[in-house]
């Protein structure tokens, strides 16, 4: 038995630029507000293994664990899951892009099972994944539309 969560969200910017910033490790902890640290460990090709750090949470613990992330840039497409697994028995994440109007719709899907002996169960999980992907994808829309609005040249329809 597995769990599902699929989250997406419209940002309004140009596909490359969404999928630079996205994936773009090395900036995640300004791009996300959960992350502490990024270490990049292995790059080879296309295909990352990386260290994530959180930030304590409202208990002081830190957590932190090991993720593989492959990019398909010519599908707009990510394929991750986590090395480590901690209190998974596996953590599956596909990442999507699509142009959709004047700009991109990103997407999360996420399969995953907690172990047993985890210290929480499927349901509060999907739950948890659901609340801090809405909340991640917002921040994210944001800087990245920002950066969007920034790199208009002066004289683009936006500021005539």
């Amino acid at each position: 038995m597995a769990a599902h969560t699929d989250n997406s969200i419209f940002i309004d910017a140009d596909i490359d630029l969404v999928w630079t910033m996205t994936n773009d490790l090395e900036t995640w902890p300004n791009l996300f507000t959960e992350y502490a640290s990024v270490d990049i460990l292995e790059h080879h090709e296309q295909t990352f293994r990386f260290r994530l750090t959180m930030h304590p949470d409202a208990d002081g613990k830190v957590w932190s664990w090991v993720s593989e992330r492959t990019l398909d840039p010519g599908k707009y497409r990510v394929e991750a899951h986590r090395v480590e697994t901690g209190p998974f028995d596996f953590m599956n994440i596909e990442w999507t892009y699509e142009p959709e109007g004047t700009g991109t719709r990103m997407r999360w899907v996420q399969d995953f099972h907690m172990r047993p002996e985890a210290p929480v169960d499927d349901e509060w999980m999907t739950n948890n994944i659901n609340n801090n992907s809405r909340r991640e994808m917002g921040v994210i829309r944001e800087k990245v539309e920002r950066a969007a609005r920034a790199a208009k040249p002066l004289g683009s329809e936006e500021t005539q």
